[in-house]
């Protein structure tokens, strides 16, 4: 067994500061140990008493009769360190520290973390700030937790990975009342050492395990998850995340269109998307959609049957389904036929949600309805709406529902519309996922779509020694254009003067009309200062491009190295294809709609580099405006596999740069109708 499995799974524990006063905090570990069925040998360390819960309790971890496959180290920031350097010199495989006072305080704190690591050596360490861990499938509780004072925790199918200690005891305590089991919950708080992708990584080994729930902070490892990510998708072991810090408010400054545009929060969505992890919406999805994938049910598509007594309740769950892109369709002629001969109301029966209100409840009728809706070729999925009536009869729907669901393939969901727990605890204990929030249906119906295993990303691309020899700093925009042009990204033809005299010559060959820019690496976005001209005839591009001195002038601005004369390129859409390094996750891409309201429409889509096609292709769908590209109201269609094909040069690009590359964007990018291919109007690019 290596050390994390030993951690998860010990057959021996100590706890390292344990108190002999069961209501403390440092005296519950043993007590939770002892309650809740662990098996194995419990070693208390405590100097000052000798016997803790009728066990032998040891002055020091040198006085241990073996050395522990796991201890808890209860003790604050000025001993936990030399508590952990001694369970490592006896050769215990994995401690969990407790205490705060680390990395999450200050400098001091950091440097206290830093030592702890180092004690450790290679012993493995969980936390330090943690909660530490729940083993439900063993019984083994090695955490502080107050959750662990409820009895009757149910073992299940859902395994747990959270970065804050107190949301482990909140879906702990959550699941119990919903009669919702756990396999494995971990808290892995600073993560000096092992950190979520680490645990993640050994659940999907994990055979009691079919689902893994994670809230995250952040990641430590980004490139490490996105594999683990990809490997549990293969697997056909989901991961749920519900990550927090979802404000735009933190997006970097940039002198770029696509820095403003790549908040950090979306480019988590970005790298959630690529790896085939759902993403929860909200906190209470963390727990419904892991109870609706536990059982292992999936739906074919999007056409949902709802079952009610109560006719209110119906329209409740139809309004959520509907919103979230649901369809909600009446049943066919057969199964309206068999529902009305149950029935005895043909109206009802051929509407969707199906009431039996009229019909009265009754376990047969139910169990008729149920089948019917299960077998029909017309629905995916069914909502059964458990009434006010189970108040009297708990288990009239849930027997009805647990037999039916047995017979089908089909997922079938129960929404309790009473404040009934009970009822909502005996359908989940049963393996039926159940829930009080109409809302929450369409959340978990989303999660059991159809998801295709996202394909492994290709290798990274060679470093390029001609970018290596380019200068830091920004390039203008010709030099930024030439070095897209490099990688296979066509420009529009362009020439350059270095004074308002030379426009005329350079605008020979480049047609009737042209497009003057001031030429410049230190302005970026040259039309907010009047530096941009379109539709120019040649013998006007001089007294144009003096003018453009003059405001430049009257604007402080710093003076152009020269003009940039530029064909006119008409009939195209206008998007934004940049890049954009975020602090956490590494180089990402950005398309979206362009042109100077990039940033007023913000309809944008986003990857994490390295891309494959399939994310290429799935950017230019993913826009809100994606149909200009198809062809809009008899516009031609625009050549959409030369933009997926620029995308993928400009990856190349950004991936041959390596950390050189700051940023960098081309906007606009034109793309032309079919056939016509794409042309960079506008480009920037900076170095480092």
């Amino acid at each position: 067994m290596n050390a994390i499995a030993r951690l998860l799974a010990p057959r021996s524990v100590a706890v390292i500061g344990a108190s002999a006063d069961a209501t403390k905090m440092t005296g519950r570990p043993v007590g939770y140990l002892r309650k809740h069925g662990f098996t194995g040998a419990i070693y208390p360390v405590n100097p000052r008493v000798t016997e803790i819960a009728g066990l032998t309790c040891y002055p020091d971890v040198a006085s241990l009769p073996e050395a522990p496959d796991a201890a808890i180290v209860l003790l604050g920031p000025e001993r936990a360190e030399a508590a952990v350097r001694d369970l490592a010199a006896r050769g215990t495989a994995a401690a969990i520290v407790l205490a705060s006072g680390y990395g999450e305080t200050d400098e001091e704190g950091a440097r206290r973390q830093g030592a702890l690591k180092e004690a450790a050596g290679p012993m493995r360490l969980l936390g330090p700030n943690t909660i530490g861990l729940v083993n439900l499938t063993n019984r083994i509780t090695l955490s502080a937790t107050g959750a662990l004072e409820m009895g009757n925790l149910r073992a299940g199918a859902i395994s747990v990975v959270s970065q804050s200690g107190g949301i482990l005891g909140a879906l702990l305590s959550r699941a119990t009342d919903r009669g919702v089991g756990f396999a494995k919950l971990a808290s892995t708080g600073n993560e000096a050492d092992l950190d979520s992708t680490d645990l993640i990584e050994h659940l999907l080994d994990d055979e009691a395990t079919r689902v893994i729930a994670v809230y995250m902070e952040g990641l430590r490892r980004p490139e490490a998850f996105r594999e683990v990510a990809l490997r549990a998708a293969a697997m056909n072991k989901p991961i749920v995340v519900f990550k927090v810090g979802r404000s735009e408010s933190g997006a970097r400054s940039a002198s770029s269109h696509t820095g403003a545009l790549a908040g950090a929060d979306r480019v988590y969505d970005a790298l959630f998307r690529q790896c085939g992890v759902i993403r929860a919406e909200t906190f209470s999805d963390l727990l419904d959609i892991p109870t609706a994938l536990a059982p292992g049910r999936r739906a074919a598509g999007k056409r949902v049957a709802i079952l009610t007594s109560t006719g209110g309740a119906g329209t409740l769950v139809a309004d959520s389904l509907g919103l979230a892109g649901f369809e909600v369709p009446v049943p066919d002629a057969p199964t309206a036929a068999r529902l009305a001969a149950l029935t005895g109301e043909a109206a009802s029966a051929g509407r969707n949600p199906v009431d039996l209100t009229l019909a009265g409840l009754r376990p047969n009728l139910l169990r008729g309805a149920i089948d019917a809706l299960q077998e029909s070729p017309s629905f995916d999925a069914a909502v059964v709406i458990v009434g006010s009536s189970a108040l009297a009869q708990p288990t009239l729907a849930s027997d009805a529902v647990v037999e039916c669901q047995a017979r089908g393939e089909k997922p079938i969901l129960c929404y309790v519309s009473p404040h009934a727990p009970e009822v909502t605890r005996l359908l989940n204990g049963q393996g039926i996922p159940a829930f009080t929030a109409p809302e929450a249906t369409a959340s978990v119906l989303a999660a059991l779509q159809p998801r295709p295993v996202p394909p492994a990303p290709p290798p990274p691309a060679a470093p390029d020694p001609a970018i290596a020899a380019l200068p830091a700093g920004p390039l203008n925009e010709a030099e930024s254009k030439a070095l897209f042009a490099r990688f296979g990204l066509p420009a529009a033809r362009e020439a350059v003067a270095s004074d308002p005299a030379g426009t005329i010559a350079a605008a020979e060959g480049l047609g009737e009309r042209v497009v003057l820019k001031v030429l410049s690496r230190d302005i970026p976005h040259k039309s907010d200062l009047g530096g941009v001209a379109v539709g120019l005839p040649p013998a006007a591009l001089p007294e144009a491009a003096a003018a453009m001195l003059e405001r430049l002038r009257a604007a402080g601005a710093p003076a152009p190295e020269g003009f940039l004369v530029q064909e006119m390129v008409r009939g195209g859409v206008e998007l934004i294809l940049g890049f954009h390094r975020d602090p956490q996750l590494g180089p990402a891409l950005l398309l979206g709609m362009g042109g100077v309201a990039a940033e007023l429409l913000g309809d944008t889509a986003l990857r994490l580099l390295p891309i494959t096609r399939a994310d290429a292709e799935g950017m230019v769908a993913e826009l809100r405006t994606a149909p200009l590209l198809r062809g809009y109201r008899g516009a031609p269609p625009a050549d959409v596999p030369a933009l997926v094909d620029a995308i993928l040069a400009f990856a190349a690009m950004v991936g041959a740069a390596g950390e050189r590359l700051l940023e960098a964007e081309i906007n606009p990018l034109f793309v032309l109708p079919e056939g016509e291919g794409v042309r960079a109007v506008d480009g920037l690019a900076v170095l480092g």
